[in-house]
């Protein structure tokens, strides 16, 4: 699926190689952009590559969905099953050693900072029941945000097609969550604002707005984060092909170490706010519920 925003992302790349290919770089230039783009093979340069599936695209209400497995959706399933394997083992550990260690310590630590930071924080005691889906979001990104570090690794969170997966996911919980809290006819009851039943023509279309461009905040700073540290790295390393200097290279070469190990930072950084704001967003439409029947003398315990 392309998107404006991921076809601007890769066209500035595209730029980028291309003026490195006139100035003799353009095979380098091109093996750098296996990062950012999305392919239907898996490169192994120079060790060779593997072709992925390609099925005919199906027709579904007069628009042309392609199903084809490609490179990030490869990733995507690694990253699905590293997350699996590392979970299930760390719990296993857990459930025989009373004190955590090793991987089961590293693993409890990050459990215990979703919990306290993220989901008691912005949910209440409330947050305790969504724990499952915050992990899951949490160590998924987190996961997908770091397999495009290491060699012939990808990002799969620079696909605006995944980080939309993850969106919609996230706008299923936050509706989701609302409801169980408030109650369907109170939940719908809250899209006319509270305001004089002549404002509702207004009223209802800007609250019906602001529940989508919550999750479509969140699918495009985590897609564009990941893509522009990416296209920074690659932007550098293609000044050494533009100026063809022994000399000017290491200048370069010094940004992209800096920037990789900021990028380890980054990574980290958007999985916890992606999931932080899932978490709060979900938390407003809990304790919309709270306050409510605060104002009424019912308040309900969060459990």
């Amino acid at each position: 699926m392309n998107i404006f925003f991921q076809e601007h992302a890769q066209h500035a790349a595209t730029d980028t190689v291309a003026a490195a290919a006139s100035h003799g770089g353009g095979e380098g230039g091109a093996d750098m952009m296996h990062h950012i783009l999305d392919a239907r093979e898996l490169d192994f340069s120079p060790f060779g590559h593997i072709e992925l599936p390609h099925f005919p695209p199906v027709e579904i209400g007069g628009v042309s969905i392609d199903l084809s497995i490609t490179k990030h959706v490869v990733f995507l399933w690694a990253a699905a099953l590293i997350l699996v394997v590392v979970a299930v083992t760390a719990a296993r550990k857990n459930s025989r050693d009373r004190v955590p260690r090793g991987l089961g310590n590293l693993i409890e630590l990050f459990v215990v900072f979703v919990r306290d930071e993220i989901a008691v924080l912005n949910m209440g005691p409330a947050g305790l029941r969504y724990m499952p889906y915050l992990l899951t979001t949490f160590f998924f990104i987190l996961i997908m945000n770091l397999s495009g570090l290491v060699p012939y690794g990808s990002t799969a969170t620079g696909n605006v097609s995944v980080t939309g997966g993850l969106a919609l996911v996230a706008f299923v919980m936050i509706q989701g969550a609302a409801i169980r809290a408030q109650g369907l006819g109170h939940y719908i009851k809250h899209l006319t604002g509270g305001v004089h039943w002549a404002l509702w023509p207004i009223m209802i279309p800007i609250e019906l707005l602001g529940l989508f461009t919550k999750p479509f905040a969140l699918m495009i700073r985590l897609f564009a984060n990941m893509v522009g540290g990416h296209i920074v790295i690659l932007s550098l390393l293609g000044l050494i092909f533009i100026f063809r200097s022994y000399i000017f290279a290491p200048v370069p070469v010094l940004f992209v170490i800096g920037i990789s190990m900021l990028e380890i930072f980054v990574a980290f950084l958007q999985a916890y706010i992606f999931t932080m704001l899932t978490a709060l967003f979900m938390g407003l439409g809990i304790k919309a519920a709270h306050h409510d029947g605060d104002a009424h003398g019912e308040v309900e315990p969060y459990v």
